[in-house]
């Protein structure tokens, strides 16, 4: 895991990194770029196959340069590299460690593990509970990780705060910081660490080599920083007056170079609040931040009198500023600070004036807006609807009263609309800040307003389409009132007729009958006719009303009479007059068979008269 880390710590350079330490280096490509990297040299070109022996000839390419390095190679092959062998492959590995991390490690004339163990007994020689004596048991409880951190970064480690009863926090923290500000990878695993009796000494070595060149590093930087201010030192003192001056000189002019840009500055800010903000800024440059200026000016030109005198008397050549920095530039930059001031508050004033007419603009469009708005509220919907579906005629004509009303409502509020868009378009002409949110309320209003005229167009034309097709069916209704009542009528008389009781004493009589039964039925077809005539306006009506989407509220008003009334009782009348037919025959049957019952009896009263009359005599 460590040996893993560190390779990975060199390959990311290259823009790579190794998974598994002892397959990724077999076909010895990864282990070329490792040394590549790790040497600053390069080495020879790598074979691309696959072929075993292509890896072969790579893995040797690159034992071939860590021997030329000074490196004794003892039973580590390639071969053992390309079949994977791990415990020769890290031997590969510790070795090149040693060589490019430890070897050239140098500290009071001790190199290499040695060199490194006596660098870490010299950094972490102030810390309590910090005792350095190998690379194993010594790094167990964590504390001299944070030590060497702490000693060179002390910003980023709370040493006092760390137990040395509680050695995986304190791993994990020094393995978390130096990832995460050092730029060293985390090569070890705290409870590894803890929990074996003797940590392994390679691993630990190879972690604390990094720290030791991440710190070297710096320490030298910081060697030479010191060399360098102590110069710094002689040369200041030996020119402390001419920097005065040259500071002064600078830090004025750099005053007066960002100010003047402020003072010119005439972009308009959104707001009054942004605007009085300026002014008042202004007001407190003229107040508090000109005034101790005026005295450094003045200052510089005594300072810069005083320092050519005492060059003058100690036959010194006089001081020449840096170029810019002479007192004629300095008062060539006053004048024109001079010059930027003017104005400035005037244009301050009148653009105040003018955010504050701006506003004024603004709060009159979000009223007439938010008035209209919630006039609108609902229109669409109430001119969306459909209630003149089932509406009746008297419903019609109440519903087109409604909407002319509306219609004048709307025709009142187009001006409104119009004065909106006026002041929309004042405040474009003005540049007001808000103008996008303005101009897509205004549009969304405008759009509003567009859809508001189409649908009321609509339903007035919905109204009085329906309105023409209700007094249509209105007429049919009553036609089929004025045409259903007599023929009602006349079928109420017919089932009367039909079932009436009859009494006869004579043939002639029922024949009589059955003559005025068949009169009658020579009228059913006529009847049938006027019966489907009267069903086919009540049609003609509800095809009107279906074909519109016209739903009828209840029955006919001008009748009670329904289609289903007529038509039952035109069966009923149909069902009778078979029952009449048989009624009437066998009447006829009877009356014909009483009629023959009489001419018999007189027959033999005929005979047995003059029989009786002659025994009286």
């Amino acid at each position: 895991q460590t040996f893993t880390a560190w390779c990975n710590s060199h390959l990311r350079k290259a823009g790579t990194q190794i998974e598994n330490i002892d397959e990724d280096f077999r076909d010895g490509l990864k282990l070329m770029l490792l040394l590549e990297v790790i040497s600053g040299e390069r080495l020879p070109k790598p074979e691309r196959g696959k072929m075993r022996v292509h890896k072969i000839n790579n893995v040797n390419k690159a034992l071939d340069f860590i021997a030329s390095k000074g490196v004794k190679l003892v039973s580590i092959g390639a071969e053992e590299i390309v079949d994977g062998n791990a415990k020769m492959t890290l031997g590969m590995i510790w070795t090149i460690i040693l060589r490019f991390a430890i070897q050239d490690i140098s500290v009071e004339e001790t190199s290499a593990k040695e060199g490194l163990l006596l660098w870490c007994q010299r950094k972490t020689a102030p810390y309590k509970n910090v005792n350095v004596q190998n690379f194993h048991i010594s790094w167990k409880d964590g504390l001299a990780f944070n030590a060497l951190i702490h000693r060179h970064r002390p910003e980023l480690i709370e040493y006092d705060k760390l137990r040395k009863d509680d050695p995986v926090t304190n791993l994990n923290n020094a393995f978390e910081v130096a990832e995460k500000y050092l730029d060293i990878p985390k090569m070890l695993d705290a409870e590894d660490i803890v929990n074996t009796a003797r940590p392994d000494e390679k691993a630990i070595m190879t972690y604390v080599s990094s720290f030791y060149h991440a710190f070297s590093g710096a320490q030298k930087a910081e060697t030479a920083a010191n060399r360098i201010c102590k110069v710094l030192a002689v040369n200041q003192e030996n020119e402390h007056l001419m920097e005065d001056y040259e500071k002064l000189a600078s830090d004025l002019l750099e005053w007066i170079k960002r100010t003047i840009p402020w003072l010119e500055d005439r972009s308009p800010q959104k707001t009054i609040q942004e605007m009085q903000q300026k002014l008042e800024d202004f007001r407190d440059y003229r107040r508090i931040h000109k005034p101790p200026k005026v005295q450094e000016k003045c200052q510089l030109e005594i300072n810069f009198n005083t320092l050519q005198t005492k060059l003058r008397l100690s036959n010194r050549p006089a001081f020449m500023p840096s170029e810019g920095r002479m007192v004629s530039d300095i008062n060539t930059g006053w004048q024109h600070l001079e010059q930027a001031e003017k104005g400035y508050e005037e244009w301050l004033l009148n653009e105040i004036r003018r955010l504050e007419r701006l506003d004024h603009l603004a709060e009159k469009f979000r009223q007439k807006a938010s008035i209209h708005e919630s006039w609108t509220e609902g229109k669409e919907a109430m001119l969306r609807q459909k209630d003149y579906e089932t509406a009746t005629l008297s419903d019609i004509k109440a519903l087109i009263r409604k909407h002319e009303a509306f219609e004048s409502d709307l025709a009142a509020h187009q001006d409104r609309v119009e004065q909106i868009a006026a002041i929309a378009q004042e405040l474009n002409e003005l540049d007001y800040y808000d103008s996008p949110s303005v101009n897509a309320r205004c549009q969304k209003i405008c759009d509003q307003w567009d859809v508001l005229g189409s649908l009321t167009h609509s339903r007035r034309e919905a109204l009085e389409k329906t309105e023409k097709q209700l007094e249509t069916i209105d007429e049919l209704h009553l036609e089929y009132a004025k045409r259903a009542a007599p023929f009602n009528n006349w079928m109420e008389s017919a089932m009367e007729d039909l079932q009436d009781m009859f009494i006869v004493h004579t043939i002639e009589e029922i024949e009589g009958l059955i003559a005025a039964h068949d009169q009658f039925k020579s009228t059913l077809p006529d009847a049938d006719k006027e019966r489907e005539a009267i069903l086919g306006i009540q049609r003609e009506a509800q095809r009107i009303a279906d074909f519109n989407s016209i739903k009828l509220a209840g029955n006919n008003p001008y009748t009670s009479v329904t289609p289903q009334i007529i038509n039952s009782k035109w069966e009923r009348v149909q069902q009778l007059v078979p029952k009449r037919d048989h009624a009437l025959l066998d009447e006829q049957s009877k009356q014909q068979s009483n009629e023959h019952l009489r001419r018999q009896f007189a027959s033999q009263a005929n005979i047995v008269g003059p029989w009786i009359q002659t025994k009286m005599e």
